[in-house]
């Protein structure tokens, strides 16, 4: 081990921030952008981080006088973009924006991740919801489901080109028969390596191609699955004596480096490791799918029994970060979705590069996140809303995904896309990014981030399990798993009531 992490012997004494709310509390900070995770993230959910102002005091939309401007606000917080870096990018964007025309003034309002969705909550229900809400995921658009407009009409009345999409990308945005959103961003997920602590340990690098196996350090082929996972990461848990976690000496309360952890989701963001599945089966009722069983399993076991995976108190603490495991350098992979290399791991100090995720059971699921903005169906300017969201989505978007980290749904800006996002946030670094491609193959269906019954109550619902699991061990995890279906069952009864 490298003598600048045998200062970390004492410091689990010190336990970081709380874990922050964005997709559901996880043992890592919870879900980002953007991340929403679309994007998030995370996201799925994003880092705890300080709050950030809104950058407009939200008023109610006024109608404008003859000759005034119409004001359109624009909410962000919900996915990506209310960590501080992308402020300044968002404000150029406005302010391009504002400068192209002379009936609109589109205004700005970023609200940190960690209140967004109450503080959007509690706007819709005094009749002061913003215009415009995004970059937003399918966890925060459900989070407010029937408060978005269908822009079904919109796109007939303006003849609004569709053609720079995938029409099945288009189709992913449907509600039923709504379109509730237009493509934007993908954000698909895969492994995050550090490549100086698998130098640092003599262990090669885990696969960058779907199929390819693991060859291990004795030349042997594995497949590249959770198995194998396991094994690689218990010899890059490392404690401050310098034992792994395949060593009888190894100190599991003195741990310093880990192999591996599912970065900024929750339970559900976890369980989709390995395979999709829902909390709601096709009859309404709760269930918890036998894999995502199985995954919180492995998690739980990974945690207090083999330690190669963060419980919530190394997770939380200094030693990763706080919460950012990747950025730490203190962890060997975490499995996370694009939108965090846009964001958040700007302060890493090490070699890294991507990595397949591994399959469970034969199967690889590289679940995903795709962000979009909506437009409120009380707005007192659909037209004007949807001219700015079209700028958002056109003149604006290539700026926007690249802030966002955000892979574009626009088939004419695919093809340069990665040679500018590298060149932008990680010049004169050697990224394969081709892995990033190839995972959206391999995505969730149904979505991690679906809709469930009184949404937030029934998220509040699996954190506090996922929070209890992941901060001590319990006496019955099967036992603590049936009482979450029971508990959700009692959710989903009282929201049909």
């Amino acid at each position: 081990m490298k003598s600048t992490k045998m200062f970390l012997i004492g410091l689990m004494a010190i336990v970081a921030m709380v874990a922050a709310a964005c997709g559901g509390a996880a043992t890592p900070a919870p879900q980002a952008p953007a991340k929403e995770e679309a994007a998030a993230p995370a996201k799925e959910e994003a880092p705890a981080k300080e709050e950030a102002a809104p950058a407009e005091e939200a008023a109610p939309a006024e109608e404008a006088a003859s000759g005034e401007k119409v004001q359109i606000r624009w909410y962000v917080g919900l996915g990506a973009g209310s960590d501080e870096p992308t402020f300044d990018a968002q404000k150029k964007v406005v302010e391009e924006f504002n400068a192209s025309q002379d009936k609109i003034e589109l205004k700005l309002e970023i609200v940190d991740n960690n209140v967004a969705y109450d503080t959007l909550a509690t706007q819709i229900a005094g009749g002061n919801a913003p215009d415009i809400v995004g970059p937003v995921g399918i966890k925060g658009r459900d989070s407010f489901k029937g408060a978005w407009l269908d822009l079904q009409p919109l796109v007939d009345k303006n003849n609004y080109d569709l053609s720079d999409f995938d029409p099945a990308m288009v189709e992913f945005y449907k509600d039923g028969d709504q379109l509730l959103g237009l493509p934007f961003a993908v954000f698909p997920s895969f492994v995050f390596v550090n490549l100086d602590l698998f130098d640092e340990a003599g262990l090669p690098y885990p696969p960058q191609e779907y199929g390819a196996p693991y060859v291990d350090e004795n030349g042997e082929e594995k497949p590249w699955d959770i198995d194998t996972l396991t094994e690689l990461s218990m010899k890059l848990t490392v404690d401050g004596n310098g034992n792994d976690a395949t060593s009888p000496d190894f100190d599991p309360e003195n741990i310093v480096q880990f192999g591996y952890g599912e970065q900024w989701t929750d339970a559900r963001g976890v369980g989709t490791l390995f395979g999709a599945g829902s909390l709601v089966d096709a009859d309404g009722n709760a269930q918890i799918p036998e894999n995502w069983r199985e995954a919180w399993k492995w998690v739980y076991d990974g945690m207090w029994n083999k330690h190669f995976y963060p419980n919530k108190l190394y997770g939380d603490s200094d030693i990763l970060g706080a919460g950012n495991w990747f950025q730490s350098g203190n962890i060997a992979m975490v499995h996370t979705h694009l939108w965090y290399a846009g964001c958040c791991m700007g302060e890493l100090e090490a070699n890294w590069d991507t990595a397949a995720v591994p399959a469970y059971n034969g199967k690889v699921t590289a679940k995903m996140h795709a962000d979009t903005f909506e437009i409120h169906k009380d707005t007192k300017h659909p037209d004007e809303a949807f001219e700015v969201l079209t700028y958002l989505l056109g003149p604006a978007s290539k700026t926007l995904t690249n802030i966002y980290g955000g892979m574009p749904a626009r088939l004419s800006q695919q093809d340069t896309y990665f040679k500018d996002f590298a060149a932008e946030k990680f010049p004169g670094q050697d990224i394969n990014w081709q892995i990033v491609a190839e995972s959206m193959a391999y995505v969730d269906n149904p979505n991690h981030e679906s809709y469930m019954p009184s949404f937030q109550e029934a998220n509040d619902q699996y954190n506090e399990f996922w929070n209890k699991i992941t901060s001590a061990p319990v006496d019955d995890l099967d036992a603590e798993i049936d009482n979450l279906q029971v508990e959700l069952q009692r959710i989903f009864d009282a929201a049909g009531e």
